[in-house]
C-alpha cells in the first residue's frame, strides 16, 4: 500500500489509542508502517504538524459535519451541544484533551470556532463578547477532560493516604462530593451541569435571550 499523509494519519491515530500521546514518536510510527522515520517527513516535517494532523483526525470523527443552530433553537442550547460534541471526541481517544492542548493550527478547531462565532454574531452578539463566550466555552471543556483524562493516583500514591484526617479538613468538599454523585448521577452530568453555569454567565453578560 502506498504511504500517503491520511494512511500516516491514521496509523499515528492507532498509535495514540495504543500507547497514549507520549508513546507517538517517529521512530514507533516508522516502524508501524515498516518505512525509515526520515520517510514520514515528506508529509509531516516534524513532531508538531504530527500531533496537528491527529488532532484534526480525531475531530474530524465527530465534527463531520457542523451547521448553525435551526432559527427557533437558542444558541446557548446549540453551543453546549457543540461543546458535548468537541468532549466525546476527546473522551474518544487517550490524552484527546492533550492532543488538542497542543496542536498547532488545527483547521478543524478553526472550524469550530468560526461557526460558534459567527452564529453568536448572527445572534445580534458583538464579535468581542462572542469571541471571548466562545473562547470560553472551548477551553473549558478542553480543561475539564484534561482532567477526566488525568491518571488517577496509583496504589503507591495512595498507600499513605489517611482518609479519615482528609475528612475531618475537609468536610464540606467530602460531603459536597457524596451528595452530589448519589446513584444515577455520572461525570457527564457533572459536565452538563458546569457548562450550565459558565453558558447561562456568558447569556447574562451578554444580555442575549435570543
Amino acid at each position: 500500500m502506498a504511504l500517503d499523509r491520511q494512511r500516516i494519519v491514521a496509523e499515528a491515530v492507532a498509535l495514540l489509542d495504543a500507547e497514549g500521546l507520549d508513546g507517538v514518536t517517529t521512530r514507533k510510527l516508522a516502524a508501524r508502517l515498516g518505512v525509515q522515520s526520515p520517510t514520514l517527513y515528506w508529509h509531516l516535517p516534524n513532531k508538531a504538524a504530527l500531533v496537528t494532523a491527529i488532532a484534526d483526525a480525531i475531530l474530524d470523527q465527530e465534527f463531520g459535519d457542523m451547521s448553525p443552530p435551526e432559527p427557533d433553537q437558542h444558541w446557548q442550547d446549540w453551543l453546549s451541544g457543540l461543546a458535548e460534541r468537541l468532549r466525546r471526541a476527546l473522551l474518544a481517544h487517550p490524552d484527546g484533551a492533550r492532543v488538542i492542548s497542543a496542536s498547532q493550527l488545527s483547521r478543524t478547531m478553526a472550524a469550530i470556532s468560526e461557526l460558534a462565532m459567527s452564529t453568536l454574531v448572527a445572534r445580534d452578539i458583538p464579535l468581542r463578547q462572542a469571541r471571548v463566550i466562545v473562547l470560553t466555552v472551548e477551553r473549558f471543556t478542553v480543561g475539564h477532560v484534561l482532567e477526566e483524562q488525568a491518571p488517577r493516583p496509583d496504589t503507591e500514591a495512595l498507600k499513605d493516604f489517611d482518609m479519615a484526617a482528609f475528612t475531618d479538613q475537609h468536610p464540606t468538599v467530602v460531603a459536597a462530593i457524596a451528595d452530589y454523585f448519589r446513584p444515577g448521577r455520572t461525570v457527564d452530568d457533572l459536565f452538563r451541569e458546569c457548562l450550565e453555569v459558565v453558558i447561562a454567565g456568558a447569556a447574562v453578560k451578554a444580555g442575549a435571550n435570543s
